[in-house]
């Protein structure tokens, strides 16, 4: 019996796992992470900078047309527009792998946020997902016109930003579509730049009261002069700050 079990091949051992598909998977969620991470935190800033541009339109037409001169005359303008749109199609794609992508999946994602109404956390994301949606059609529009007016004289007297043409644009419908836009990527941008803090372990140094109560305050801000901004592109109020600027008759 012994020289029979000596003589037998030896009992197989079972197959151990292979970590290295694991760690390669891991490896490239966290490079994923990063890159949609690190791209909604500058798109979140550059949005933020252009609405305080854009605000220049509350010192008069004037004022904004300095502004949109001086950006388009030093070649800041042009590249921007270019780099922006391709920055915020990168973020959309990888933003995307966490959308559902079947109606069927939506449709347990709207019975989740119904029944998730208590919970604040995953409230703020289900919301998030669908402004982002929205943000990546009404986004994807503006930037699309902004660059036909830097790049081209298509609309306008002349290539760039004119603030005659752009107000002839919100007086002739574009402020809804605007309005909606304004609403959609205030919230995704604060809340984004929220959650991303609690992810990457701000909510260890400050607490996540803390952090709710500056996503609050900006988003509120922003929301508040988008508001006034586009206000006075729509003709309602007069600009508020044009005597800033304002020539004295000779």
């Amino acid at each position: 019996m012994r020289l029979r079990y000596l003589t037998q091949s030896p009992p197989s051992l079972p197959n151990r796992p292979n970590k290295r598909p694991v760690t390669a998977t891991a490896h490239r969620e966290f490079l994923l992470e990063l890159l949609s991470g690190g791209s909604g935190l500058f798109l979140a800033l550059f949005m933020w900078g252009h609405m305080l541009l854009v605000g220049s339109i509350l010192t008069g037409q004037r004022g904004f047309d300095w502004m949109a001169n001086t950006l388009e005359d030093y070649y800041i303008a042009q590249p921007t527009v270019i780099i922006i749109f391709g920055l915020f199609l990168l973020h959309a794609v990888l933003a995307s792998r966490k959308i559902p992508a079947q109606l069927r999946d939506r449709a347990a994602l709207k019975k989740l946020a119904r029944d998730l109404r208590p919970h604040e956390e995953s409230l703020l994301w289900i919301w998030q997902v669908r402004t982002g949606m929205a943000v990546l059609v009404l986004g994807s529009f503006h930037i699309i016109l902004l660059a036909l007016d830097v790049l081209t004289p298509l609309f306008g007297d002349r290539s760039g930003i004119e603030a005659v043409t752009s107000i002839a644009r919100v007086r002739a419908g574009l402020w809804l579509p605007y309005a909606i836009l304004l609403i959609c990527v205030e919230f995704h941008a604060s809340v984004g730049l929220y959650r991303l803090a609690i992810k990457w372990g701000g909510g260890s140094r400050v607490s996540r009261n803390t952090l709710r109560r500056i996503e609050k305050l900006l988003l509120w801000f922003f929301l508040g002069l988008g508001a006034v901004v586009l206000l006075v592109l729509a003709g309602v109020v007069p600009a508020p700050l044009e005597f800033l600027v304002a020539v004295e008759a000779v």
